[in-house]
């Protein structure tokens, strides 16, 4: 928070944290008592404002409006206040680099993608390109460059979509007077990335595990549907309520949104015997449950993205005898959510996974070999029984009514019980009294008299 230091000669000035976490100073100079807490008042709220990226009240909007350049220019060029419209950075370059750094709402993890729009928008605009003299045939020209250079329609769309913010907040700015990519839009297509892993797949991988430490890993995130590495390395022993029976998962992921910093699994099952061997093999003042050593190795300046599980990962996978898969650990709690939502209500699968519905349907559910086979079984089912209602019907009906009345649909439905019954006595297993005998199904361009 704010503070406020004075000097030998009576010169106050005012200690805060801007938005990029640094120390800065603000000289006030003679202020007097009032005035000097009036300012750290003021500025202690522009730290909040910045630090949860809630947006100014009217009162601070206010207040900002009408203190004097200089201190609005020191404070804007510390992330806590927008620069005023003659103070904007007008090239590309700088304005990038004041629109990311001010961003206080979003993960570092977020910031380095960004860096890639970032930079592939600089090499083909300039640094020194002004702002206002960027076209909308430059947006096109830069998305047919992309195209040219080969790249997918996924990250074209990225960095498009980047370079539509950049230049969207240039003119909610007043900086510039439209947007020169509203309307440049890339249609990309996801290929099919999904692979349902089964508890049998799970279990010979866990076999093929050189350590614990690896069968933790593998198990809470195919078992326990965590995300991987960042919920997998920050899970403690005392998340783990074993009378209870049940697991609280910190998420670093979504800790940024209220009331999402965690979620509160059950301790399935499945989960549970890797957990009990890791807890018996645990040194004692283990206080993490993967080693804190993957953790450390995992988390970088960028947040989570300096981590490289996939490597041995893989060994692990060829050891088992299996073929590696796209997206090997969102795969596996992909493979856990879809189990889960075979049996529980889709809200309380999702609030086990931490993800919404829609998130669900889109990145999450699969379906699996067993889905075809159980609906080709279950109608294959509901036809025998509709041919056997429909042919028990007819037979208690009284002699002569459905001749009578429709003697083609009693044929019909005599012909399609034969080839029903037919059917099925071909498959059947065993023999009876009667010697086998090999019945070929023929077909009839009309119903046989």
């Amino acid at each position: 928070m704010a503070s406020i230091s004075t000097a030998a000669d009576g010169s106050r000035r005012l200690l805060f944290i801007g938005a990029d976490g640094k120390r800065r100073a603000l000289r006030l100079g003679k202020a007097t008592d009032r005035d000097a807490a009036r300012w750290c008042d003021k500025v202690t709220s522009l730290e909040l404002c910045a630090k949860f990226g809630n947006p100014l009240d009217r009162e601070l909007e206010a207040w900002a409006a009408k203190i004097p350049a200089s201190l609005h220019d020191r404070l804007s060029d510390a992330g806590l206040l927008i620069p005023r419209p003659g103070k904007l950075p007008l090239t590309l370059a700088a304005f990038i680099e004041r629109y990311v750094a001010s961003r206080v709402d979003v993960k570092p993890a977020t910031k380095e993608v960004w860096r890639q729009g970032e930079k592939g928008l600089i090499d083909f605009l300039g640094s020194d390109r002004k702002l206002a003299r960027i076209t909308a045939g430059d947006a096109d020209e830069y998305r047919l460059h992309m195209i040219a250079a080969g790249l997918s329609p996924m990250t074209i769309r990225k960095r498009l979509q980047f370079s539509k913010t950049i230049f969207r907040s240039a003119m909610r700015h007043k900086a510039i007077a439209d947007n020169p990519f509203e309307d440049i839009q890339v249609k990309a297509t996801m290929p099919d990335r999904s692979r349902f892993v089964s508890i049998d797949e799970t279990e010979r991988m866990l076999d093929a595990c050189p350590d614990q430490d690896w069968r933790s890993i593998i198990a809470l995130a195919r078992y326990g549907g965590l995300r991987c590495p960042s919920e997998v390395l920050s899970i403690a022993w005392s998340d783990v309520d074993w009378e209870r029976e049940t697991v609280r998962v910190p998420s670093p992921k979504t800790a940024h949104h209220p009331g999402k910093e965690s979620r509160v699994i059950p301790l399935f099952p499945l989960l549970r015997p890797t957990l009990e061997d890791a807890l018996e093999l645990a040194p004692k003042d283990a206080v993490l449950i993967v080693n804190e050593r993957f953790r450390r190795a995992a988390v970088g300046k960028a947040g989570w993205r300096n981590c490289n599980l996939r490597t041995t990962f893989e060994k692990i996978i060829k050891r088992a005898g299996l073929e590696p898969w796209p997206r090997l650990f969102h795969n596996l709690r992909s493979s856990r959510q879809t189990e889960l939502a075979e049996t529980l209500p889709s809200h309380v699968v999702c609030s086990f996974m931490g993800n919404s519905e829609d998130i669900a349907k889109r990145h999450y559910l699969q379906v699996t070999p067993e889905h075809l086979a159980r609906a080709i079984a279950d109608d294959a089912a509901r036809w025998c029984t509709r041919i056997c209602t429909r042919a028990r019907d007819d037979s208690t009906e009284p002699e002569g009514t459905t001749e009578d009345t429709n003697p083609g649909k009693s044929r019909d439905i005599r012909t399609r019980s034969t080839v029903v019954l037919s059917s099925s006595l071909i498959h059947a297993d065993g023999e009876g009294f009667e010697p086998p005998v090999d019945l070929r199904l023929q077909q009839f361009s009309r119903l046989p008299p």
